[in-house]
C-alpha cells in the first residue's frame, strides 16, 4: 500500500481481511471473491502499464456490464490512468464524437461492435482496441491472462484526473465532465457515513454502470464498506424480488420502483431484512413514494446529484436526523454548500424558487477541453450553475421544481432536446423540429418530437423513427413523432415548448 490519493487505493483498503470471503455474485450464481477483484484488477493493470501509455491516457468502455467489467473501471483507476466510460446504447455517430474528443489511447468495446468502433478509433488516432465480453471472452482478457497478479497502486494527487462522464449539453454536443480522484473519494467516504454504512450490508446492484448512479454512487459505497454485491447485469423485477431477502440496500431510478411495485411478490415479509431503498436520477412521484411504504413499510430516501458534482443533497437516512419529505431530495450533505439565487445572483428567501448553485469538493473541475464552457457555467466566488431549478424550505430540504434549460429525463437517463433535434434536423425531408419531453406512466418523462416537413416531402412517423434508431440510443428516441405544419413561436421567433408540452401532457395518461 502506498500514501497516495488514489480512490482505487481507498476502496482497496477498505476490503475485508480474509480476502476469500465472496465480493460478488452473479444472477447466474458465480461467486467472485475480493482475491479475484484483486488479482484481476492487478493483471489488467499491468496489461495497461505494459503498452507505454502516456500520462493522464483515457481509456474508453463501452461494454456490457459484467463483473470482469468493473474490474476494468478499477483497474484503470489502479494503474493511474483516466476512465471514460460510455453508454451501450450509443450508435456509431455518438460513438466518433466521443471518439475524436477524449482522443482515448485505449477503447474497450463488446466483441459484436468490434468492427465498426475499431473502425472509428483507429481512424482518430487511438492505438489500441480491445474487446470484453460478458461470458468472460475477449481480447482484453486474453491478454491480461498472460499478466503478472501482483501491482503496485499508482500514486495519484486528490487533484488528479479519474474519470471523465460525458453529460449532453442543452445545445451542441456532449461535454466531458473531468471528475478528479478527490472528488469521487470525497462524496464516497460523506455518504458511507451519512447512508450509514454497515457491518453486513449486502447491496443488489441493478443498475447500469456507464453513468454515475450507478458506478460511483452505488459501487463506491459497496466496496468502501467491504461489502458484498448481488450483481444483476440488468434490472429485472422478478430477479430483485427474490433477492431481496438476502440483501439489505437497494439502489434504483424512480422507474424501477414503479416496475418493483408491480411484482405481487413485493411484501414487508420480501423486505423484512432491507436497511435501505435509495432513488434518484429524476424526479420520484410522490404516488410511487407512497405506494412503496405502504407495501413495503420501508421509506425510500431520494438523493440529488449530477454528473458533474456526484451526490448533493440526500434526504436523511438516521431517523435522528430528520424525515424523509415526499417529493424533496433532502438538505446538502455535509461539506457540500447549496443555494438558491435569482436571476440577478441575489440570495431568494426561504421557499422562494430560483437557480441552484453547489459547492463541495464533490464538486468537478470544469469540462474537457472546454475552457470557455467551464468559466461560463461557474460563478465568480466559484459556484457551479447546475442549471436546475428549485426551492430550500426552513429545514433546508431542497426541492428541484424544474430545469431551466429544457432537460427531459427519461428512464433516469438524461435527454437533450437540442442533440435530438440535431439529429432528426439532418433527416433528408425534415425543415425543422422540436423534441419535448411529457409525463410517462414508467418512465417518468416520454421523449416526444413534433416535425416540420419541407414543402412537398412526404414523410412519416415509421420513416422518421427507423432512421433514429440508426443513429441514436433507445432511451433518446421519441416515443411519439407528430408531423405538423409549423411550430408555435413567440415574437422573438423561439419556439414555445411550453405549448407543446401542455397539448401533449395527456399523451401517455391511458399508459
Amino acid at each position: 500500500m502506498n500514501d497516495s490519493a488514489n480512490l482505487f487505493a481507498a476502496l482497496r483498503a477498505a476490503w475485508p481481511a480474509d480476502l476469500e470471503l465472496p465480493a460478488l455474485e452473479t444472477e447466474h450464481g458465480a461467486v467472485y471473491s475480493w482475491r479475484d477483484l484483486e488479482r484481476g484488477t492487478a493483471m489488467i493493470a499491468n496489461l495497461l502499464a505494459s503498452l507505454g501509455l502516456p500520462e493522464g491516457a483515457r481509456i474508453a468502455a463501452q461494454v456490457e456490464k459484467s463483473p470482469e467489467a468493473l474490474m476494468l473501471y478499477l483497474a484503470v483507476l489502479r494503474a493511474g490512468y483516466v476512465y471514460l466510460p460510455l453508454n451501450t446504447a450509443y450508435q456509431a455517430a455518438e460513438v466518433e464524437y466521443f471518439i475524436r474528443n477524449a482522443e482515448p489511447a485505449v477503447v474497450v468495446c463488446s466483441g459484436r461492435n468490434f468492427q465498426w468502433v475499431s473502425r472509428l478509433a483507429f481512424t482518430a488516432g487511438t492505438k489500441h482496441v480491445f474487446t470484453l465480453n460478458e461470458d468472460r471472452s475477449g481480447s482484453l482478457l486474453e491478454r491480461a491472462a498472460h499478466m503478472s497478479d501482483a501491482h503496485e497502486i499508482a500514486v495519484k494527487q486528490p487533484g488528479d484526473l479519474g474519470c471523465i462522464v460525458y453529460t449532453s449539453g442543452t445545445t451542441g454536443r456532449s461535454k466531458g465532465a473531468m471528475l478528479s480522484h478527490g472528488n469521487m473519494l470525497s462524496n464516497a467516504l460523506t455518504l458511507k457515513s451519512h447512508w450509514d454504512w454497515r457491518p453486513g450490508d449486502v447491496l443488489i446492484h441493478a443498475l447500469p454502470i456507464f453513468h454515475v448512479h450507478g458506478l460511483f454512487v452505488a459501487i463506491h459505497g459497496a466496496l468502501l464498506n467491504g461489502s458484498k454485491m448481488i450483481w444483476l447485469s440488468r434490472f429485472e423485477p422478478g430477479a430483485v424480488v427474490e433477492r431481496l431477502p438476502r440483501a439489505t440496500v437497494f439502489m434504483g431510478v424512480p422507474t424501477l420502483y414503479v416496475r418493483l411495485l408491480a411484482e405481487p411478490g413485493l411484501t414487508r415479509e420480501a423486505c423484512a431484512n432491507m436497511r435501505l431503498f435509495v432513488s434518484g436520477s429524476a424526479p420520484l412521484l410522490p404516488d410511487t413514494f407512497k405506494a412503496f411504504r405502504e407495501r413495503t413499510g420501508h421509506t425510500i430516501l431520494e438523493r440529488y446529484g449530477m454528473s458533474e458534482t456526484v451526490m448533493l443533497t440526500s434526504n436523511p437516512c438516521k431517523p435522528e436526523h430528520g424525515e424523509r419529505i415526499a417529493g424533496t431530495v433532502g438538505p446538502a450533505l455535509p461539506g457540500v454548500g447549496v443555494r438558491i439565487v435569482r436571476d440577478d445572483g441575489s440570495a431568494c428567501a426561504v421557499d422562494e424558487i430560483g437557480h441552484v448553485q453547489v459547492k463541495g469538493p464533490n464538486v468537478f473541475s470544469g469540462y474537457w477541453r472546454m475552457p470557455e464552457k467551464t468559466a461560463e457555467e461557474f460563478t465568480a466566488d466559484g459556484w457551479f450553475r447546475t442549471g436546475d431549478v428549485g426551492r430550500l424550505d426552513a429545514k433546508g430540504y431542497l426541492t428541484i421544481v424544474g430545469r431551466s434549460k429544457d432537460l427531459i429525463i427519461s428512464g433516469g437517463y438524461n435527454v437533450y432536446p437540442a442533440e435530438v433535434e440535431g439529429f432528426i434536423n439532418e433527416l433528408p425531408g425534415v425543415a425543422e423540429s422540436a423534441v419535448i419531453g411529457v409525463p410517462h406512466p414508467d418512465f417518468g418523462e416520454g421523449v416526444v418530437a413534433l416535425v416540420v416537413p419541407r414543402p412537398g416531402a412526404a414523410l412519416d412517423e415509421a420513416a422518421i423513427t427507423a432512421a433514429l434508431r440508426e443513429r441514436i440510443a433507445n432511451f433518446k428516441r421519441p416515443k411519439r413523432v407528430f408531423l405538423v405544419p409549423e411550430l408555435p413561436r413567440n415574437q422573438m421567433g423561439k419556439v414555445q415548448k411550453n405549448l407543446l408540452r401542455e397539448q401533449h401532457a395527456a399523451l401517455f395518461a391511458a399508459g
